[in-house]
């Protein structure tokens, strides 16, 4: 499904925003008056070819969870065991982002992507396990070419499902001790940032492990020599990224808004970008992570964040936070009286 995806992503459609902005300018407040909230509610015109945009509800968040060779490597103090016990944790609602998302409305559903142990089924999770694991990217490559577009399929398959199940919005969640390591690697290779300046303390490291972590990051970038974005999704991503690009171009190709979390999805955004530049339409910054790769790959696809609260747990929480600020956005085309209609004088 990822020729016929990339084939279906077209660019924003010039008259909804068009009819956007008119409708922004009739509204019974002061032009501009909502800032950032305007220029995203046309946009959402834009990518869905209409105004109003549709407003969107319900939304679907999708943890993809794996686990990385490269822990093997001191570069986080947590134990690999923890990827599988917060999906079980994420299954039973006692994580933060299920109390966000219940909040929220939103559903959520946890893909077994690559997670090392074996997981019995459940309801709300997916058994779409590509390999135990990538291989040590400081080593060798992390996925072969193969399973790398295999997990991208994965993310294709769980927008295409979701949206099928009715969701107007997709939230990208993910979970994988030492994930922060391969989007460090991920961005600095897309973004050609310095490894270092992109590399942050995850979960809560020392600076000796973060030392360690730095290393690791730039012997690898410096070591890849791959220009096609799924070699080097393969070389130094993770099997949860390469999902999380399949899902971010799905939900692109289907024309629904993908709210982006945190760094890991993040710098799978670099990558479905890579392979479509028109995806970013789709993207939106959900929060501004404590990560500083987080802020270099936001700034490469020129995506400003919408909640700055120094997060840096990632699950999806960034992005669930931020849908009630998407919604409104759409509201406000819906609802908000023109200055005709509500009889309001206007200069």
């Amino acid at each position: 499904m990822l020729t016929e995806t990339l084939a279906a992503i077209r660019p924003l459609d010039d008259e909804a925003i068009a009819a956007a902005r008119a409708l922004q300018a009739r509204l019974t407040k002061p032009p501009g008056s909502l800032g950032a909230l305007e220029m995203l509610a046309v946009r959402l015109a834009g990518l869905a070819g209409v105004c109003p945009p549709p407003i969107p509800e319900p939304a679907a968040l999708a943890i993809f969870a794996g686990d990385h060779g490269v822990h093997a490597q001191g570069v986080t103090p947590w134990p690999q065991e923890v990827t599988g016990q917060m999906v079980a944790n994420f299954l039973a609602g006692g994580a933060v982002v299920n109390a966000f998302a219940r909040q929220c409305g939103a559903t959520v559903t946890v893909v077994d992507v690559g997670v090392k142990t074996t997981l019995d089924p459940a309801a709300g999770l997916e058994l779409r396990k590509v390999r135990a694991g990538t291989r040590d990217l400081s080593v060798e490559p992390a996925m072969t070419r193969e399973e790398a577009l295999q997990a991208v399929e994965v993310g294709i398959e769980i927008a295409q499902k979701l949206v099928d199940e009715g969701a107007k919005v997709l939230l990208t969640g993910d979970m994988g001790i030492a994930n922060t390591t391969p989007s460090a690697a991920l961005i600095a290779a897309f973004t050609h940032a310095d490894p270092a300046a992109v590399t942050g303390l995850g979960t809560g490291i020392d600076s000796e492990t973060h030392a360690r972590k730095v290393a690791v990051v730039t012997s690898a970038v410096v070591a890849l020599h791959a220009e096609d974005p799924v070699d080097v999704l393969a070389a130094v991503g993770g099997l949860e990224h390469a999902a999380l690009v399949g899902f971010i171009l799905r939900g692109a190709a289907l024309r629904v808004p993908v709210i982006i979390d945190g760094v890991i999805a993040a710098s799978a955004a670099l990558a479905a970008a890579a392979l479509a530049p028109a995806s970013t339409a789709a993207m939106i910054a959900g929060h501004r992570s404590a990560e500083p790769g987080a802020s270099v790959a936001l700034s490469y696809l020129e995506l400003e964040p919408l909640v700055d609260l120094g997060l840096r747990l990632g699950e999806g929480t960034g992005a669930v936070l931020a849908l009630p600020i998407v919604a409104s956005a759409v509201r406000v085309l819906h609802e908000v009286a023109t200055f005709d209609s509500a009889g309001v004088a206007h200069k």
